[in-house]
Parts: C-alpha cells; sequence; structure tokens
C-alpha cells in the first residue's frame, strides 16, 4: 500500500515538473522576455505554484537586472516591494520565510536598488486564475495588487504584465 502511495505521490510531482517545464520554456521563449532589461520575478511557494527557479536563472545568465519581492511587515499592514536580486550565489542562498519561500532578509535591504523606483520591463506575478482583462486571483493578501498600484503611480510606465 505504501508503495502505491508513494507511486502516486512521484507521479503527481512529475506532472507539477513538466508544467513548470512547459510554462518556463513558454516563457523563456516570449519577445517581451528576451528584450527586457529589468524584471521582477515572483519566487514560488513550495507547491501550489509553478517554479520560477529557471526564469530567474535564465535571467541572471543574460545579464539581465532581476528584482525579488520582498515584504516589509508592519504593525496593521505589510507592503511589498521589489528589490534588486545581486547574483545566482545570492539567489542560492536566500532563507526560507515563514510560507517556505526564498527571501531577503531585513538586514539586506538597506542600500539595494528598488524596482519602484528604477522601473521595470516585466513582472512575473503568481495568481490561482487570470483573466482576460488581466485580472488575477491571488492567495488573498493583495500584495501584488497593491504593489502595482503603487507602481502605476510612479513616473515609470507600466510593464508589459500578459498577452
Amino acid at each position: 500500500m505504501a508503495f502505491q502511495a508513494a507511486k502516486r505521490d512521484l507521479r503527481k510531482r512529475m506532472r507539477s515538473t513538466l508544467q513548470t517545464s512547459t510554462a518556463t520554456t513558454n516563457f523563456l521563449s516570449l519577445p517581451e522576455y528576451q528584450n527586457a532589461k529589468s524584471i521582477a520575478v515572483y519566487l514560488s511557494m513550495p507547491s501550489g505554484e509553478l517554479s520560477t527557479t529557471g526564469i530567474v536563472k535564465d535571467a541572471l545568465q543574460r545579464g539581465k537586472n532581476v528584482y525579488i519581492p520582498y515584504i516589509h511587515t508592519q504593525d496593521k499592514t505589510s507592503i511589498m516591494d521589489m528589490f534588486a536580486l545581486g547574483s545566482m550565489s545570492e539567489f542560492e542562498s536566500l532563507q526560507l520565510d515563514k510560507w517556505g519561500i526564498p527571501s531577503l532578509l531585513s538586514t539586506q535591504i538597506p542600500g539595494r536598488s528598488n524596482g519602484l523606483t528604477q522601473g521595470l520591463d516585466l513582472i512575473v506575478m503568481p495568481g490561482m486564475a487570470f483573466d482576460r482583462g488581466f485580472r488575477r486571483l491571488g492567495h488573498g493578501k493583495g500584495y501584488y495588487d497593491h504593489f502595482l498600484t503603487r507602481y502605476s503611480t510612479s513616473i515609470h510606465k507600466m510593464p508589459f504584465l500578459g498577452k
């Protein structure tokens, strides 16, 4: 019985890996990605989201400016910003937060470039579902929605959000 359960679990993980691989390959071939100089990329939870590791690795190898989420925790609300990721070794050394997502530490934030002020060409964000009007159903915290609202009031043009 345990053997059958292990096989079911392996099949489920393989389907998830194949979905991530296909989505990553398709994404990396988009002209909007290939032409982007600065991108913001969500870092995925251990399960329930497509992994973005391949996107981050490719972007860093191509010399793109890569920005990753950081949640400023406050008393009643939290705000997300996108901060520059310096290198692949820095990416690999990120600590897991309470959701199991690789994250920068608060001590690593001072002096780091912020995508909100630097400008972004492309944002890769998580979502449970999207409609044709690019409205998204996220995980319920509103971090990306609030970030996009703040970004839209900055001096920068809105980045590419989808086709």
